[in-house]
């Protein structure tokens, strides 16, 4: 087995891996009725508190935020590399579950170029208060697929990592760092933009 097929092996493992765990949290969350007697000696359906571990709520909030939809810009750090020396993208996050979102973006330049990750989402963190305005961010880390669509059609195995950043109730900031592994090379981008929350 070459390089290029460990990579997409493990590309598959990792996005399988996040769809089994998303199932079997959503198979967890739901509890069957449980028969109670009342005061009056008569019997009714309660339905038992589920146990609020994640639930699969495709397009909510996670703990980092809104879901968002942005435009922004992609910084490569190699010409020759995949990713290119950057362009205008595209970015979304979606949330999954209460911890978990993926983020697909598309990076426009000559050739497209999709970033697919699935990323755990921790809570929003006040690291400055102004006395003006109060700074917060909350960072994200994951991991998914990179799609290249120049004449070589490459897939490879992402890393990602950054930060959210809520400017207000309708914008997020973001930020975020990008390292695709393809055709024997390892490719780092750094990807900024704003995203309107829904």
């Amino acid at each position: 087995m070459n390089f290029r097929q460990l990579k997409l092996a493990c590309s598959v493992v990792s996005v399988s891996a996040a769809v089994f765990a998303f199932e079997g949290v959503k198979a967890q969350g739901q509890t069957p009725p449980v028969q109670v007697e009342n005061q009056a000696s008569h019997i009714q359906n309660v339905n038992q508190a589920p146990n609020k571990v994640a639930q699969f709520n495709p397009g909510g909030s996670t703990r980092s935020g809104s879901s968002y939809i942005g435009v922004g810009g992609f910084i490569g750090f190699d010409d020759n590399s995949t990713f290119g020396d950057g362009g205008f993208s595209v970015i979304s996050k979606i949330g999954l579950s209460r911890n978990f979102s993926i983020r697909p973006s598309a990076v426009i330049d000559d050739d497209a170029i999709f970033l697919i990750p699935v990323t755990i989402d921790f809570p929003v963190n006040s690291v400055a208060d102004t006395g003006f305005q109060r700074l917060s961010v909350a960072p994200y880390f994951g991991a998914g697929v990179s799609v290249n669509t120049d004449e070589d059609s490459d897939v490879g195995f992402l890393v990602t990592g950054g930060v959210d950043v809520p400017v207000s109730n309708k914008f997020t900031a973001t930020g975020g760092v990008n390292i695709g592994f393809s055709d024997d090379d390892t490719d780092v981008g750094l990807l900024l933009g704003v995203g309107y929350n829904f």
